[in-house]
This record gives C-alpha cells, sequence and structure tokens, in this order.
C-alpha cells in the first residue's frame, strides 16, 4: 500500500497534479506492469519526502479525496451529458462522502416522473442509453464517450436515421451543390422535436478515416470522400460552369460542400449561423425562455400587481394518466399597451411550473399572450377579456402549480401558487370528466384534430370562468362519460342523460337523451349541447346532468351554476365581450 500512495505522490509532484482518468482499476493495472525495483524506488522517495509529519498528513488527506473514485467515475462517466453546471459546481464543493451520497440520491429524486414508486423509470432510462451507446457505438473508445453516443444518451432514439456506407454513391441535395459524388460513411440522425431547439433538427455524424468513429460535424462537404481527387465527384453547378472547385474551399461559412446552383432555393437550415445555434444547443439542456418569470416561482415572491381567474378542468386519457386544461383568463384593462400606426398592443409572458409536494418538478410550460385592437374598438376591448389554457397529462396525484403572468410592457407581474388534487379515473367505474360551461364549442378541421388551444379531441370547447352569459351569447355544455358497458349482443351501450336546469326550487328546463343521440367512441361518450341562454330570464340558475348506465345501473352525476346577464345595449360592447 505504501508503495502505491509513494507512486501516486511522486508522479503528483512531477506533474502538477493528480490525474485519475481511469478510475482504481486503471491505477491498480498499471501498478501491476511496474518492476519491482521501480516500485522499491518508489517507496524510498515517499520515505525520504516523509520527514515532515504535516506535509503527510496533508497529502494523504488530498490523496483519500481524490481517490474517492465511484463519485468522480459518477459525475465524469455516467451524468456528465445530464448534470447541469450548478449541480456540478455544487456537487465538486461536497466535503464528505456522505454529502455526496446525499446529492447523488436527490439528483436522481429531482428526475424521478413517480417519486412514490420504488423504481426511477428516468434513471433505469438513462443507463440503458448509455449500455446501448456502449454497445452500438463503441469504436477504439467507450460508446458513451463518442458523438453518437452523447446525442443518444441525452435526446434519446432519434425518429429516423439515414445510414449510408462507405464508397456509397451519394445524390447531393441541390443546397449541397446537386450532382453525384462518393461519400464516406455517415448518418442523418431526424429528430421530429427536440426541447428548446424545434422542429425537424437533422444531426449528421461522419466517419473520414474509415475506423468506425462517427463524429458529429458542422460541415455538409466532410462526406464527400472526392472532395479533393481531381474531376472527382463533379456538382451540378461545377459541370456547368457555373462555380468552380476551388470555390469549394474558400467558403466562409465553413462548409466544403459545392455551392448550390444559382437560384436554387436553399433551406434556411444550410445557414452558418443556423447550423452553429443547433450544434451548441443540442450538447446543452434545454433553455428556459423566461428566465425572470422562472425566479419569481423559485424564490416565492409574490407581487400581485396583476390579478387573474384561474381554473382547471379534468379529462381522462388512461386509468392512470389524466388531461388537465389549465385556463387563464386576465381583464384587459389590467394591461399596459402601447401604441403603433394605430394599434394598440399588450403583450403578456407566462411561465408555469407543476410540482409534486416533495418539490419534484413535473411540467413546465411558457408562452406569450399577445393583444392588438385598432382605436375603434381600444375602449370597448378593455371591458373584454384575454383568455389562455395550455393542457397537460398528469398522473394521479396531489401538485403544486406556481404561475406567473408578466405584463411586458409594464413589468407588472402577478402570481399564483396553488395545490392541484388530479384524481383518478378507473378503467372499471362508470365516471365523468369536468363538466365545462362554454361560450364557445365548434367542431375543428381534421387537421387541427387534438391540436392548439381549447381543443379538446374533434371539438374546440372555450370556456367561460365566470359562468356568465349574456342572453344572446351560446351557452355551450361539454361532458365525457368513461367506461360504458358495451353489450354483448347488440354491441352498443345503453345510457339514459337527464338534463335539468332549475333556478331555486323551479325546474324551468329539462331534457332527456340516449347514448345514441350522444358522440360515441367505444366506452366513452361525449355530450355536447349549445343552448340559447335568451329562453332564460337574467338571473342565476343551476345546470344538473344525471347520467345512468342502463346496463350496469351505475350513476354519474355533474352539476355547475351559471348566471344570464342582459344583452349590452351598446352592440360594439357586446361584440367586444364576446372577442376574447
Amino acid at each position: 500500500m505504501m508503495n502505491r500512495l509513494g507512486r501516486i505522490l511522486f508522479f503528483s509532484m512531477l506533474g502538477g497534479a493528480l490525474l485519475l482518468p481511469y478510475g482504481l482499476h486503471a491505477r491498480d493495472k498499471d501498478q501491476q506492469d511496474i518492476p519491482a525495483d521501480k516500485k522499491q524506488d518508489s517507496g524510498k522517495k515517499k520515505g525520504d519526502n516523509s520527514s515532515k509529519p504535516s506535509d503527510t498528513a496533508k497529502n494523504l488527506k488530498k490523496l483519500q479525496k481524490e481517490l474517492a473514485t465511484p463519485y468522480k467515475k459518477w459525475l465524469e462517466e455516467e451524468v456528465p451529458y445530464i448534470i447541469s453546471n450548478e449541480e456540478r459546481t455544487a456537487f465538486l464543493q461536497m466535503q464528505t462522502n456522505e454529502e455526496r451520497e446525499q446529492f447523488i440520491e436527490a439528483f436522481w429524486q429531482r428526475r424521478n416522473p413517480d417519486p412514490d414508486s420504488v423504481e426511477n423509470s428516468f434513471k433505469e432510462e438513462h443507463y440503458r442509453r448509455i449500455a446501448y451507446a456502449n454497445e452500438h457505438f463503441s469504436s477504439g473508445m467507450a460508446g458513451w464517450r463518442t458523438d453518437r453516443g452523447r446525442i443518444y444518451i441525452m435526446w434519446g432514439p432519434p425518429d429516423e436515421i439515414q445510414t449510408h456506407t462507405s464508397g456509397e454513391t451519394y445524390n447531393r441535395p441541390v443546397e449541397e451543390g446537386g450532382g453525384q459524388t462518393k461519400v464516406f460513411a455517415f448518418d442523418n440522425w431526424r429528430y421530429r422535436y427536440m426541447e428548446g431547439i424545434g422542429n425537424d433538427i437533422t444531426i449528421e455524424f461522419v466517419d473520414p478515416t474509415g475506423t468506425g468513429e462517427f463524429h458529429m460535424t458542422l460541415n455538409p462537404g466532410e462526406k464527400d470522400a472526392l472532395a479533393t481527387v481531381p474531376n472527382g465527384g463533379v456538382s451540378m453547378s461545377e459541370a456547368m460552369g457555373m462555380s468552380s472547385r476551388a470555390q469549394r474551399f474558400n467558403r466562409s461559412d465553413g462548409s466544403t460542400a459545392p455551392l448550390p446552383m444559382q437560384g436554387a432555393l436553399v433551406s434556411q437550415k444550410m445557414n452558418e449561423f443556423t447550423r452553429l445555434e443547433q450544434w451548441a444547443k443540442v450538447q446543452a439542456p434545454p433553455p428556459v425562455k423566461f428566465k425572470d418569470l422562472e425566479e419569481v416561482v423559485s424564490s416565492r415572491i409574490v407581487r400581485n400587481q396583476i390579478t387573474f381567474d384561474y381554473h382547471t378542468d379534468f379529462l381522462r386519457i388512461t386509468s392512470d394518466s389524466i388531461l388537465v386544461p389549465i385556463t387563464v383568463q386576465i381583464q384587459n384593462k389590467q394591461l399596459t399597451f402601447r401604441t403603433r400606426d394605430g394599434v394598440h398592443s399588450a403583450t403578456l409572458n407566462l411561465f408555469a411550473r407543476i410540482s409534486t409536494l416533495s418539490g419534484r418538478i413535473v411540467q413546465t410550460f411558457e408562452d406569450t399572450i399577445q393583444r392588438d385592437f385598432p382605436d375603434s374598438l381600444l375602449e370597448s376591448s378593455l371591458k373584454a377579456y384575454s383568455i389562455y389554457q395550455k393542457a397537460v397529462p398528469l398522473r394521479p396525484g396531489l401538485y403544486k402549480i406556481d404561475l406567473v403572468i408578466k405584463d411586458v410592457n409594464s413589468g407588472n407581474v402577478g402570481v399564483l401558487n396553488t395545490r392541484l388534487t388530479v384524481s383518478p379515473i378507473p378503467d372499471d367505474k362508470f365516471d365523468a370528466s369536468s363538466l365545462i360551461l362554454a361560450d364557445q364549442i365548434e367542431p375543428v378541421s381534421s387537421k387541427d384534430i387534438g391540436v392548439g388551444q381549447f381543443v379538446l379531441g374533434s371539438t374546440k370547447v372555450r370556456p367561460k370562468l365566470n359562468a356568465e352569459f349574456r342572453a344572446d351569447q351560446p351557452l355551450g355544455i361539454y361532458l365525457q362519460f368513461y367506461n360504458l358497458k358495451v353489450d354483448d349482443k347488440t354491441h352498443k351501450n345503453d345510457l339514459s342523460l337527464d338534463v335539468k336546469v332549475s333556478q331555486g326550487q323551479q325546474t324551468v328546463a329539462h331534457n332527456v337523451k340516449t347514448g345514441e343521440q350522444l358522440k360515441q367512441n367505444g366506452e366513452q361518450v361525449t355530450f355536447e349541447q349549445v343552448i340559447a341562454p335568451k329562453t332564460l330570464p337574467p338571473g342565476k340558475y343551476k345546470l344538473e346532468i344525471q347520467a345512468v348506465d342502463l346496463l350496469t345501473k351505475q350513476t354519474v352525476s355533474r352539476s355547475a351554476d351559471f348566471t344570464v346577464t342582459p344583452v349590452a345595449v351598446n352592440s360594439a360592447e357586446a361584440n367586444s365581450a364576446t372577442g376574447r
């Protein structure tokens, strides 16, 4: 043991620092390879330097700290691509192994999608990716160290891979100059979406050495095996005399690909700054768009200069996944407008964070709300509202939601911190979604199904948060029913729906529907109806819906209060109020 310590201290003094790139195993192997006489020399040198007990104690303390290779390995080999700079700095400041163990445990727990589970699916997936990278991307080095391994570990498997072998004939796209050439082996990895980067991201890996070591490249011309071969792989523009081969190597954008054809439409992806930006972002964690709003959430600062209404609904996706539309509504009179060319514009930045009660973040989203009004509508629009909705899938459980809205023009901020309870909707019980009262219910086109704000399946449902409807406004009702039993003979469900509107003790409207009159999708039935409040005098009402599965005799009830108000005298005011 003393020989081993002496050897390490000896090289520490020679090199100025102790480097441990391969961990204890590598050091043990190196130690075994040293001849016996060398080991003895090292031991003597160590003995010569041990005359000062204080220096020896310092060296041993430093050595003990640096020999904690499991933690060094964890930091530099297991999580280097997913740990943030702040976390790395904090870990390096830990003084004891107990602190490091606690940090590692908290590190994985913060990323655990189900903190109540014994298993951590994020951690398991991370190590699965490392194992996959080592198995498929190694080339003289461990697969996780390669560029392909790095991207795979950080972003997961690509949605599409285009593989090209060495010596293959390659037809260049127009933006790469067109024409045919021979190429080195290369892969194109395409991701439909990368968080914080964008849509349709393609990453190219090239193996110009033929060793199997594919590296990520910014240069689309690097894969051209005939680039330096005279008259080899001539591009279309070069063949037509529009450009010369020498121009490939004089480009200012870092590419050695042939110049594109004159007049050819070149994708923005080929722009040198776009390529550099993508290069940086794919190797970094997704950025937070509104850092100032995240700081407000993190520091629990409450500065309610803006007040807004907030509402959540709950619709079933699966037995362990609930769709939660989160709706925010703010009065336009609270916004600060700036005028330009006769248009009054206000901008809101919104940031929201959903976390478990233990503090683990499960969802964040951020967006910009833009409101523009011409001079003629500004005054009436100030009496209306701006509404925003984001639907997020969550597992049943207790959550905390922190929501911040900032007026960009004034700097005013509104903050909401509240509890969010997501109840399960099991597979074996007749149940229903939230009852939604809306001022707009309409079908959407096939291309917009499930896309955009307020869209639930094939229907746009814009909720009215205050449940106040003018007599000339439509009152929409939206409700989903789940787990209806299907008759074995008719292959149909048997649902009875009783819809009642009452004022006080008096029933003012009553309607009964069957499942055949509703929108059906297997064991799910959707009730959509629009009624005209003008048939009701101004006042407060209660809507009650009772559904009975006649095959199982199970009953579900939902109710909601709403108010009917008189029609506004000023038609312009009425129109602006509906244009939320």
